[in-house]
């Protein structure tokens, strides 16, 4: 049994570009196919709202760029922590996830007003 939760197009969205990133770069089979079960599952949820705001593809491109360039940083950051190698480029890419994290936030707040979402997403940062 899964919990059955309400939440805004954006995280709906979010949830399904992360899910098609994990789709296509996980290199166990077993990751994938669970991945894929949820995947399924979350897609007939959006797939009617999708068919009818052609704006809506562009935004989930977006977001899916988003997400893999938050993917790629993630794995570089790792990498540069395996090797304890604390540089100049360690500091960059750790700053470059809340860039991309505040890009998505964006995106994820357009797919919510694009789709008149009752739920959004708020968040409060310092800024920098």
């Amino acid at each position: 049994m899964n919990p059955s939760v309400l939440v805004s197009w954006g995280e709906l969205f979010d949830k399904i570009t992360i899910l098609e990133i994990k789709s296509e770069r996980l290199s166990a089979e077993a990751a994938r196919t669970n991945v894929r079960r949820e995947l399924e599952q979350l897609l007939p949820a959006a797939a009617e709202i999708e068919a009818k705001n052609p704006k809506l593809a562009f935004l989930k491109t977006a977001l899916k760029r988003v997400n893999e360039k938050l993917w790629d940083i993630e794995d570089d950051i790792r990498a540069k922590e395996a090797a304890q190698s604390f540089d100049a480029e360690f500091v960059a890419l750790a700053r470059s996830v809340y860039h991309r994290n505040d890009e998505r936030g964006r995106i994820k707040g357009e797919i919510n007003a694009a789709l008149n979402s009752d739920l959004t997403e708020e968040k409060q940062y310092t800024r920098y």
